[in-house]
């Protein structure tokens, strides 16, 4: 692939500026190009947390919750097919039944025959089967009007904690936890949903703590315990890490190096073959989060929930290898649809002239699983540097598509679909999400149409030159910052993520050696200019970069190998070009 221009961060002097002793330059220098100043590094403990009764919504929960408790209720809580609603999931049961619950179960919805979130269909199902007292929803609800409806009309009772931005109209819950309803005045709109239920079980502990419910015990419920499966699920949400949620994150990511995360975690790092004792956000993102997802995929989320629940190391393994199988098998399909989708795009611009590519851009097969096309957006909109719509019928055969659709820097994807809503009403029949990602569901006979209204939408709010891919870059390292000790400070401070992105670099190299290794990822020693020593480097999918020129320009992150026990400088390199 073409290699994507580079911008240059502008860069902030701190020379003078009071870092702790502890704080590499290099990093310092980091932290400054973020917005960060030293103060900032003082008020990133648990205690600088943002405060519970800041979020609305928590004492009408609270006050439904505990009654739930005293009374012994069945609580039924209802996630979502994702990471986050997964670990939400976990969150909720494992905090429900810390804090007294005795009858605690959940549902995640089956994707084909109950749709998304807290449906009417859901509902019936639930009163059918094992009838609730009490349903709260994770990482869903907002939206889900019919659902609560048909809820009241049997005479359960319903809490919506969730994240999603909220239409004009809110659901008719007993409760409902949101930061971004409209007047919410939590400073952190960035929760993803199992970071809203865990504020939730916080602000739970203080209001039983308040009924003087563990005066017995002596002692409270050490929520903290749960930080592992927040951080899971806000990593692999693509939530924006403020300040807030890398409080959150960085908790999480202490136990689970300190070996104190739940047997289900530590499942899925062996399974990945990652060392939860060397544990960044990274591993949370790219290789437990994928697995856990891979579930509700392809198959039923109730698997990676019964990991995350799993107290036992032998079922939680077992487990957790079942979820790497799932996830193979996605990454297969996951291909195999990239591939289609690329050709489609490959086939329209051999009709039309580059200008003419949509500005949003809308694919379909009908063969695609519905469980994959929000991974096959992504891909799509990071290659094309477009907002991307993927759909697939909702079962095979259907004439109702599900799609997903991922979104580039400055596009509002749930603006827009509310757009197209408003411009045709009854195109869409349901819609819902953020503005970086997004869900949907239409008619197949809607979708010209809808593809149309979608492009004009992205045309009138894009500029053309945001369209221009490139990649961000904090500058050239000097010879001296290519040490052990400068990747150490980089590796494990953050943490790193989505809306604080990862320290990423450009310089010159020579280029001493190269080989290929595994067939299509380039093994390289580079050296920099002005440095004495050659590194070693490694890009992956580099084929169309075979043989590399003598002399390149490297994009890169300055990081570290572990081999055998061993750590050694490595450059992990996205990208050269002839110098």
């Amino acid at each position: 692939m073409k290699a994507v221009a580079i911008r240059r961060r502008a860069g902030v002097d701190t020379r003078g500026w009071p870092w702790p002793a502890d704080v590499h330059p290099l990093l310092a220098r980091i932290y400054a190009s973020r917005g960060l100043a030293p103060a900032d590094l003082a008020r990133s403990r648990l205690a600088d947390l943002a405060a519970p009764d800041s979020l609305g919504g928590l004492p009408q929960a609270c006050a439904v919750l505990a009654d739930a408790i005293s009374r012994g209720e069945r609580i039924c809580v209802v996630g979502d097919f994702d990471a986050d609603g997964a670990t939400g999931t976990a969150v909720a049961v494992r905090g429900l039944r810390m804090l007294g619950a005795r009858n605690v179960g959940y549902r995640v919805p089956n994707r084909a025959r109950e749709g998304y979130g807290l449906s009417a269909a859901l509902v019936e199902s639930l009163v059918a089967e094992d009838r609730p007292d009490l349903v709260l929803t994770v990482d869903n609800g907002i939206a889900s009007h019919a659902g609560v409806a048909t809820a009241n009309a049997c005479g359960l009772r319903v809490v919506v904690t969730d994240h999603h931005l909220p239409g004009a109209e809110l659901p008719a819950a007993e409760a409902i936890v949101n930061p971004n309803l409209a007047g919410d005045g939590f400073p952190s709109k960035a929760l993803a949903g199992v970071g809203v239920v865990f504020y939730l079980l916080l602000a739970l502990r203080g209001f039983l703590r308040a009924r003087g419910a563990f005066v017995a015990a002596g002692t409270e419920p050490d929520l903290s315990s749960l930080l592992d499966l927040v951080a899971l699920g806000t990593v692999a949400d693509l939530v924006p890490l403020d300040a807030n949620n890398r409080i959150l994150v960085a908790a999480g990511l202490r136990r689970i190096r300190a070996g104190r995360c739940c047997a289900g975690v530590s499942a899925l790092f062996r399974a990945s073959g990652r060392d939860p004792v060397r544990a960044v956000a990274a591993d949370l993102g790219y290789a437990l989060g994928p697995r856990v997802n891979a579930a509700g995929r392809l198959e039923d989320m109730s698997l990676g929930i019964e990991c995350l629940l799993a107290d036992d190391a032998h079922r939680a393994d077992r487990l957790a290898a079942e979820l790497s199988e799932i996830n193979a098998q996605r990454q297969g399909l996951q291909a195999a649809m990239v591939e289609q989708g690329e050709a489609m795009v490959v086939a329209f611009l051999a009709r039309h002239r580059d200008v003419d590519l949509p500005y949003g851009i809308v694919l379909h097969e009908p063969d695609w699983h519905p469980g994959v096309v929000g991974l096959v957006a992504s891909k799509l909109k990071e290659r094309l540097h477009r907002p991307v719509v993927a759909c697939a019928p909702a079962e095979p055969g259907a004439t109702e598509l599900r799609a997903s659709a991922r979104s580039i820097s400055g596009f509002h994807l749930r603006d827009a679909l509310a757009e197209v809503d408003a411009r045709c009403p009854g195109l869409i029949a349901r819609f819902g999400g953020h503005a970086m990602a997004a869900g949907l569901t239409l008619a197949s006979a809607n979708l010209a149409r809808f593809a149309a209204e979608f492009d004009a939408v992205a045309r009138q709010r894009i500029d053309a030159q945001a369209l221009e891919r490139f990649a961000w870059s904090d500058g050239e390292l000097a010879p001296a910052d290519f040490v052990h000790e400068a990747a150490h400070a980089l590796r494990y401070a953050g943490p790193w993520g989505q809306g604080f992105a990862e320290p990423m670099f450009d310089n010159v190299f020579s280029v001493e050696s190269w080989r290929l290794v595994g067939e299509r990822h380039l093994k390289l020693r580079l050296r920099p200019d002005g440095g004495a020593e050659a590194i070693d480097a490694i890009l992956f999918d580099a084929l169309e970069c075979t043989p590399p020129p003598s002399r390149v320009r490297a994009l890169f992150q300055l990081d570290l190998n572990e081999w055998n026990g061993r750590e050694s400088l490595q450059l992990l390199v996205k990208q050269i070009e002839a110098a």
